[in-house]
């Protein structure tokens, strides 16, 4: 295993879930003083900031609502893989010197805004450049998951009934959770039956729409370990890009996630049989599938058995989603963000009723964007894993 260049010693959520009283950036501003406060720094030990939610000037216009100014900023944006990028990102700078402790956020009132007209769903994302000859078609997000999603299911061995598992599996987790969305039980019959979205796709396969936001710190390790006698080491990580359009799309079976989970495993020295939990961005269903093969955890196509028994569950043989995910827990709009705020409670020990057993040490939080269209994925190491 190599030396960790940095850790995280600051995680936490802002309110989530039903949030009728803050604005997007009042959430902002919540989670970065919790996570703050969780690393033991003041707003003014943070000198760099990272986020994409706000705008075209994110990191900028953020900085200066929170009273801040960053020497460093980043705002990538290549969607919900965005958050572990920019993890990615803030260990580069730290390892090299361009800032001592990052600040990386997100927060959104998607479903608040839906409700009170504020904002209305985005079909077509771009009309101009590639995504222009997508868009005359019905260039929505879930007919392009529907698409993937159908073409796996004809070559691979997975049915769509074990993909509604991971539906049912994800809410038995959520049902620990006193925070998620939805915490009530799902059947199998349930998910099945649902009203369909987008064919194959039903209610339950997609993800909910919720409010929410979170946040991370991230310092050196050196000063990691004054800070915490539990930080969490970040141990490799990798990205990816894959397509804009479908029609450029090779293989609709192949996660760009394959890319960069194998740069991350390299750089980790480890092997998928280290991992103890795992955070998969779930927008829908056949994601997870598609991230479990792509990253090793199971053969091409054979997701569909390895999940069979409870795989997934909190008491499970990998946990994976365990706050519920965006299925059934928090999904504001791009959920990368809550998949390293999970991971790092986790190793941690600090996830309650929803806590794994056995002393997790090794999670991997790994992040999709767009409609496969980016991956980053990255592993993560309890304190006393160097």
């Amino acid at each position: 295993m190599t030396r960790a260049p940095a850790a995280i010693v600051g995680a936490a959520l802002s309110d989530t879930g039903r949030v009728d009283v803050k604005n997007k950036f009042q959430l902002h501003q919540q989670a970065s003083a919790r996570a703050v406060a969780d690393a033991g720094l003041e707003k003014s030990d943070i000198d760099g900031l990272a986020s994409c939610a706000t705008g075209v000037l994110a990191p900028v216009e953020l900085a200066e609502y929170l009273g801040m100014r960053p020497d460093w900023i980043d705002g990538t944006q290549v969607g919900g893989a965005s958050w572990e990028v920019m993890l990615e990102h803030a260990a580069s700078a730290i390892e090299t010197g361009h800032a001592r402790n990052v600040l990386i956020v997100y927060g959104s009132t998607t479903r608040a805004d839906l409700k009170t007209g504020k904002r209305r769903a985005n079909l077509s994302f771009s009309t101009s450049g590639p995504m222009q000859f997508d868009a005359p078609f019905g260039h929505t997000v879930i007919a392009k998951y529907a698409l993937a999603t159908r073409r796996y299911l004809y070559e691979s061995d997975t049915t769509l009934e074990q993909l509604a598992q991971i539906a049912v599996d994800s809410r038995w987790n959520a049902s620990h959770n006193p925070d998620a969305y939805y915490q009530d039980e799902l059947t199998l019959d349930e998910v099945a039956n649902a009203p369909v979205i987008a064919s194959p796709l039903t209610r339950y396969h997609c993800c909910i729409r919720s409010d929410g936001g979170g946040a991370v710190v991230v310092t050196s390790a050196d000063q990691a370990r004054e800070l915490r006698e539990d930080p969490v080491w970040i141990l490799g990580s990798g990205s990816a890009s894959n397509v804009s359009t479908m029609s450029e799309w090779d293989d609709f079976t192949v996660h760009p996630a394959k890319r960069a989970g194998d740069k991350a495993f390299r750089q980790a020295g480890l092997t998928r049989a280290d991992v103890d939990i795992c955070q998969f961005y779930d927008a829908f269903t056949s994601m997870v599938a598609m991230t479990y093969e792509a990253l090793g955890f199971c053969d091409k196509g054979g997701a569909g058995d390895f999940l069979a028994g409870g795989t997934m569950r909190i008491d499970g043989s990998l946990p994976t989603n365990t706050d519920g995910g965006g299925l059934s827990a928090c999904h504001p709009g791009m959920r990368g963000m809550f998949l390293l705020v999970e991971a790092v409670k986790q190793l941690r020990g600090e996830a309650g009723k929803r806590q794994v057993q056995g002393d997790p040490k090794i999670a991997v939080a790994s992040g999709t964007g767009g409609w496969f269209s980016s991956a980053s994925t990255v592993i993560l190491g309890r304190h006393d894993t160097l």
